[in-house]
């Protein structure tokens, strides 16, 4: 009896674990900052507020090297001027300090047009981004999505959790809708739903990476390739000419123009052979970037996978330490069982 009433106990603890484990906590972050900083509108008004910001200092300046020379003025004048004057002086210098100093706080204070006119720039961005978040959230089941660049401390993040890039996605979506036909719309669908399982997946995001930098390496070697045909093509247009050139002065009984430069200056041929020598050194330093790319790839997947095989090792350590902990333990309180 006494042993059933165990199993039964263990029974739901186990159940218990593994519904807890299902039901995991899915957590994501945004960078409200970072967000702002890509969307086209809001860098384009960014830009008109920091030159109208950068107007309201001058200004400011202006007003302060007035001041100066007022001040300065008096300091030389003073000696020779009553004390009304003084006064008076010195009065007007107060005002203008004091209008400078109410102009200025108008402008950058804390409640001035500078921080009024972001806030104002920023609402329309920030009332899409906590929409997309919200849909975001529903489409992929998370609990809570925070914002990084908040008041709210974050000491660590991992990049597979950063949902930026999928707000940003959302955001623009609905502009480029309006221009694209219906081809289009479905290969610009296929491509987000691409990027989205690319965001949800670290393993996919490596060899995104990995993929996009084969393709620039390629782009690489390819205009390396482009340029040499084109200097070759170059050097045998300029002989071509120079011959064409020459027979023409052999007929009229005159030397070319093209043969004097010839002969005062480096051949076309030899420009075009030092160009193709170039061309070859970038393509073969590109090569063996390329393959210096590979190896650090190749090292960083090997210590990672290190790492890993050494985690699972110290893990199953662990458990197999627990196991004969726990073994002995119900041993224990078997043999208690049994002497009582």
């Amino acid at each position: 009896m006494r042993k059933q009433f165990l199993f039964i106990i263990l029974a739901l603890i186990v159940v218990n674990t593994s519904q807890a484990q299902t039901k995991s906590t899915k957590i994501g972050y945004i960078d409200m900052e970072y967000i702002l900083q890509n969307v086209p509108d809001y860098k384009e008004a960014q830009t008109q507020l920091e030159q109208k910001a950068e107007k309201w200092k001058q200004e400011i300046e202006t007003k302060k090297l007035e001041i100066n020379k007022l001040k300065e003025a008096l300091k030389a004048e003073k000696a020779l001027l009553t004390n009304e004057l003084i006064d008076e002086r010195e009065t007007e210098i107060k005002f203008l300090e004091s209008e400078t100093l109410d102009y200025q706080q108008q402008r950058f204070g804390v409640n001035g047009d500078l921080i009024r006119q972001k806030s104002a720039l920023a609402k329309p961005i920030q009332d899409q981004v906590f929409t997309a978040v919200q849909d975001i959230a529903e489409a992929k089941k998370y609990d809570f999505i925070f914002d990084r660049s908040s008041d709210l401390t974050m000491l660590f993040a991992a990049k597979r959790y950063d949902v930026s890039d999928q707000v940003l996605r959302v955001i623009t979506r609905s502009d480029k809708r309006e221009q694209l036909t219906k081809k289009q719309l479905a290969i610009e669908e296929a491509k987000e739903n691409k990027e989205t399982a690319i965001d949800e997946n670290p393993a996919l995001q490596e060899r995104q990476k990995i993929l996009e930098e084969r393709k620039a390496a390629r782009d690489k070697i390819l205009e390396d390739r482009k340029l040499e045909q084109e200097a070759k093509i170059k050097a045998y247009e300029d002989n071509k000419k120079a011959l064409r050139d020459a027979r023409e002065a052999k007929k009229n009984g005159t030397v070319s123009e093209t043969v004097k430069t010839d002969t005062a200056s480096p051949t076309s041929t030899e420009t075009a052979k030092t160009t193709a020598e170039d061309a070859r050194a970038k393509q073969e330093e590109a090569r063996t970037k390329q393959v210096e790319e590979r190896q650090k790839l190749y090292d960083e997947r090997k210590k990672a996978l290190e790492e890993r095989r050494n985690k699972i090792l110290e893990e199953r350590e662990a458990a197999k330490k627990a196991r004969e902990q726990k073994a002995k333990e119900d041993k224990e309180k078997q043999e208690n069982t049994t002497n009582n």
